[in-house]
């Protein structure tokens, strides 16, 4: 099959645009250290540019539809997507990361079907909602929430005391969350240091929805006893994350 020059310099710009655009994306998320970054999504929106690019190459001939290649596209990089999703317990990780895969093959298809500037205007929007949503998440996370939600949160909670009042501490743990939404999941207590004659007691709790004020009065009033040397609580997203902590 013979080829011209400029169909083979329009197939190549085409996928390169695909492929720049989608390493902007994975540019943002290999920043913020997520599981997909910059090769990835540059890989997708290539390949599904290329996917494309065969149904533009197959315009015309009988009994062909471009078009069912794009379909088939969407639905292939969807099971790509769910690879990406996790579960941990009650938390869910990923799917920020599936949907950003699936918007960088939408802008593969659009930069393959010759829709360039299209293409350029959904990579900058994808990177936009990154930059501009994910501040403004944090603080609609981080407003409480009424027992209603859907969404549970794990708080972590530690204290130090000393070895002769750990029975003591650990009632009043019990004790502090009894009254409130929190459901008390585990309790652990372990010595410290020898010769220090401290315990530490960690808890951890879940609610449905964000409650950090409920939490930080419950533990202001465990740090007023006087066997107490120090406590901390933290909200754990996933394991080895601590995306809130109070002193």
């Amino acid at each position: 099959m013979t080829v011209s020059a400029s169909t083979i310099g329009d197939f190549t710009g085409r996928a390169a645009v695909a492929l720049v655009l989608g390493a902007l994306i994975g540019a943002e998320r290999q920043w913020r250290q997520r599981m997909a970054g910059l090769r990835t999504n540059a890989l997708v929106a290539l390949g599904a540019a290329l996917f494309e690019l065969l149904g533009v190459q197959l315009a015309g001939l009988p009994g062909t539809d471009p078009t069912r290649i794009a379909a088939y596209v969407v639905s292939g990089v969807g099971f790509l997507g769910a690879g990406v999703i996790l579960r941990d317990g009650v938390t869910i990780r990923g799917i920020n990361t599936a949907a950003t895969i699936w918007c960088s093959s939408a802008v593969g298809v659009l930069a393959g079907a010759g829709y360039i500037t299209q293409a350029v205007i959904g990579a900058l929007l994808v990177v936009t909602a990154h930059l501009v949503l994910r501040p403004i998440t944090r603080r609609i996370d981080r407003l409480p929430a009424d027992g209603g939600s859907e969404v549970e949160t794990v708080y972590r909670f530690r204290a130090v005391c000393r070895a002769a009042d750990e029975a003591h501490i650990r009632a009043l743990v019990v004790q502090a969350f009894a009254g409130e939404e929190f459901i008390l999941r585990a309790v652990h207590s372990e010595d410290l240091d020898p010769g220090t004659g401290l315990v530490q007691v960690e808890a951890e709790l879940q609610r449905f929805g964000r409650d950090d004020i409920g939490m930080e009065t419950a533990v202001s009033r465990l740090s007023l006893e006087p066997s107490v040397t120090s406590v901390s609580w933290t909200v754990v997203e996933d394991p080895g994350t601590v995306l809130a902590a109070s002193p």
